[in-house]
């Protein structure tokens, strides 16, 4: 049974009437509206078997003990730093250590020293960045193009203005218009999730995980909302980043250059956790992306995070 589902615009910052989030956009065009449109969706209502049914309560059982766990940890490694050092603890004026991040007398956060290989990566991101998408580019023609035989590789490629895009999570029939404040940068994390974890690209593009609801989100825009909430989350436009999540971010750019792409699957299998976990519906989704951006700043601050795979959501991803 197929049904259409009404075609409503979710607003960053304004989703059921209530201000929810309201993150800065300077030096980048917001995305002010992250553009949920038509979605049709399948009645997954045919028989199963009832071990076909066991499966699917184990594999819920599992994801909801695996975010369960990801929240406790991060939590008690929180509450363990802020005692042992917190900028007033007996240990932090004993042991002063260079490596933590420090308040500077504006408020703002001091990094530690950043390595030339750190800047390096730091600018070919802000560089990719700073490309908007443009539809009358060749090269981000090829890359939908691209986006649509990893997603569908069965099917034929449609023109790039069609309604079968409406399919994969566009808001109409040319994705382009999608963008806005997303960026190139949005596309290309699509791709990559695509490539580097086709399971879980799947499952999260074709809603096989869980209770889904019956006003789902729609899944490609999804994706350039949670690309832009990791920019501002990592406060990586411009410069060098002074908040917290984002001075931990660049060390493990440090350590892998793909690292923001790699925390980009991470955010949205958490975004998914997260939604089924709430059992949220569509005008949910901003509560649900802010507190996919918590736990991730959470998970961030653990101290022997040093990779994106030392993450505790990173168990999520399947390849």
């Amino acid at each position: 049974m197929r049904s259409s589902v009404l075609r409503r615009r979710l607003h960053h910052g304004d989703v059921d009437g209530r201000r929810n989030e309201n993150y800065e956009t300077s030096g980048l065009d917001g995305l002010h509206e992250p553009l949920l449109g038509n979605h049709d969706y399948d009645d997954k209502s045919s028989e199963r078997t009832l071990e076909e049914i066991w499966d699917e309560e184990r594999r819920k059982e599992r994801l909801h003990w695996t975010l369960l766990f990801s929240n406790l940890i991060a939590q008690w490694a929180q509450w363990i730093a802020n005692i042992v050092l917190g900028s007033g603890s007996f240990l932090a004026r004993l042991l002063p250590l260079p490596s933590i991040i420090q308040n500077g007398p504006n408020g703002r956060l001091i990094a530690p020293p950043f390595s030339p290989l750190q800047e390096e990566r730091l600018r070919n991101l802000q560089q990719r960045l700073g490309v908007p998408f443009d539809g009358s580019r060749l090269e981000h023609q090829d890359a939908l193009k691209q986006l649509w035989r990893l997603a569908y590789p069965n099917r034929e490629l449609p023109s790039l203005k069609s309604e079968l895009w409406k399919e994969m999570g566009w808001q109409g029939p040319d994705p382009s218009t999608d963008f806005r404040g997303g960026g190139f940068i949005s596309l290309e994390n699509l791709i990559f999730f695509a490539k580097k974890y086709p399971e879980s690209f799947q499952r999260l593009l074709h809603k096989r995980d869980g209770n889904r609801a019956d006003w789902e989100y729609p899944f490609a825009v999804a994706g350039i909302n949670i690309s832009f909430m990791l920019v501002q989350m990592l406060d990586i436009q411009s410069g060098k980043p002074s908040s917290a999540a984002g001075i931990r971010f660049l060390k493990l750019l440090g350590e892998d250059e793909m690292a923001f792409d790699n925390l980009y699957c991470v955010a949205f299998q958490m975004m998914d956790a997260q939604w089924l976990a709430k059992r949220a519906s569509y005008m949910e989704f901003n509560d649900v992306l802010k507190s996919t951006r918590t736990q991730l700043e959470r998970e961030l601050s653990l101290e022997d995070v040093s990779s994106v795979k030392d993450l505790p959501a990173y168990n999520l991803l399947r390849r």
